[in-house]
């Protein structure tokens, strides 16, 4: 799909930089050290903007904060992919008029997915004017001068335009902590399966430069980070609209290559894109986890053609069976929608074969949310809600069941963990993964995390491990 590939220069950036500099000395001339509350939703390349957008807040002069009463400006980080997302979001916002009137100068801005849709942007225009701010992710690089813009007009500010979107570089970065890192690798999608919203406002498939994200990555290990996860919307694209003949397993191996002690995690992978050097890059790379997150949708060749994910479920077969070939204690997650429009109970039982016949160690699994401008927001839908729920609740059952199974063989196992942050259970206080992403919970002190552990697993439920430290 052709389109205009826009790389922003350093400047652009020291641009900003400027401006933000401007608005440190306007909000410390209060005499005080002002706040801001970032609030995020949806996927982790949300998180890596969001990371973003708090580098820019740190320039300013800014310190952080989670209570919304304190915060002199509030900054929404939107999804779109559902409606639940965006209704938790409006609710969210609206509940915001006390903070506002608590606060008149506090500043709200609402940005990512959800309003570079044109009709949710409509909405925060006309319903919710404590808002002060609203910006796409195309335009999330310019942040300080659109909130400069705010600040010294005092008008409402909506920067919403479509875009195929740019790659920008350099912007500061505040991350939540060791020992996780994201790192994009792409932005945007091409793929337009008909139920899904991100290509229209994500825009057109960009990949940074190699050389750029190797240096990342290096930087990242070097300042202490021991679990990093290459993003993209589907990084099996990576490199096709570059011309330096790198593609993502490729991108893959030269990260794994730089010395240090990590885990190399990535997601997103689409199964039509997904090849057989991908998965043995993954079987040779000693830093790359054993774990495949490859998002089937259907199990039934009709609804999978609806749905334009351009394979077949025979075709998805055979990439999984030529993935455990290289990789046999690989880790396989999905995502599926139930209920897609048109979709019979018959064809759902195809869905149900298929996970019969895959056992998923994890499913991530949804009702279909209709997405205004999308294909499939215009096809038929004979099924009723509840008959969707009962469907739902079948495979939910039967993921559960699987997934159950598949930790109670884990027990008696000793596994080399990464101990990355801490749980609310007081008998096992400490969170960890596994080389092939499980989750495990086992006691040891705080000053562990950040560790490779080696653990015996003692315990398991549907959803994670429980396990002792080797002394």
């Amino acid at each position: 799909m052709a389109y205009e590939r826009i790389e922003l220069s350093r400047d652009a950036i020291a641009a900003q930089e400027e401006i933000a500099r401007r608005l440190r000395a306007h909000f410390t001339a209060q005499g005080k050290t002002p706040l801001a509350m970032v609030d995020t939703y949806g996927c982790q390349q949300n998180e890596s903007d969001s990371e973003r957008l708090r580098g820019y807040l740190a320039e300013m002069g800014f310190g952080f904060t989670d209570d919304e009463f304190a915060a002199d400006v509030i900054v929404i980080n939107t999804c779109a992919v559902r409606e639940h997302a965006e209704m938790r979001v409006l609710g969210n916002v609206g509940a915001l008029n006390h903070t506002k009137k608590a606060r008149p100068d506090q500043i709200i801005a609402i940005c990512g997915c959800m309003v570079q849709q044109p009709h949710m942007a409509q909405k925060l225009k006309k319903s919710y004017p404590i808002v002060s701010l609203v910006f796409g992710p195309h335009e999330l690089w310019r942040f300080p001068e659109l909130l400069e813009r705010y600040i010294t007009r005092k008008k409402r500010v909506f920067a919403v335009d479509p875009s195929d979107g740019t790659i920008t570089e350099g912007e500061p970065r505040v991350r939540d902590g060791k020992p996780k890192a994201w790192l994009s690798v792409m932005y945007g999608c091409n793929n337009f399966c008909s139920y899904c919203i991100v290509p229209y406002v994500r825009g057109r498939e960009r990949s940074r430069r190699p050389e750029t994200i190797v240096a990342e990555a290096r930087s990242l290990v070097e300042q202490g980070y021991k679990d990093i996860t290459l993003l993209g919307q589907n990084v099996n694209s990576y490199g096709k609209d570059l011309d330096c003949g790198t593609d993502f397993s490729d991108l893959l191996r030269m990260v794994n290559d730089i010395p240090g002690e990590f885990v190399l995690r990535f997601m997103t992978s689409h199964p039509k894109d997904a090849t057989e050097k991908l998965f043995r890059t993954m079987a040779e790379c000693e830093k790359c986890e054993h774990h495949l997150h490859l998002p089937v949708q259907a199990g039934n060749d009709r609804v999978l053609k609806e749905m334009n994910r351009q394979y077949t479920a025979q075709q998805y077969l055979d990439k999984i069976a030529l993935a455990r070939k290289y990789i046999p204690d690989l880790v396989l997650t999905t995502d599926i929608i139930v209920g897609f429009p048109g979709e019979t109970n018959e064809e759902f039982e195809d869905t149900l074969r298929l996970v019969e016949q895959v056992e998923y160690d994890a499913m991530f699994t949804f009702i279909y949310s209709p997405r205004e401008g999308t294909r499939a927001a215009a096809l038929p839908d004979p099924l009723t809600r509840a008959e969707k729920q009962v469907n739902f609740d079948r495979l939910l059952a039967l993921a559960n069941r699987i997934s159950a199974e598949k930790h109670a063989g884990y027990v008696g196992k000793t596994v080399e963990v990464l101990i990355d942050g801490e749980s609310r259970d007081e008998a096992n206080p400490l969170t960890g993964r596994t080389k092939n992403g499980r989750l495990v919970h086992l006691a040891g002190e705080k000053a562990l995390i950040g560790s490779f552990v080696r653990v015996k697993i003692t315990g398991s439920t549907t959803w994670a491990l429980f396990g002792e430290i080797e002394r």
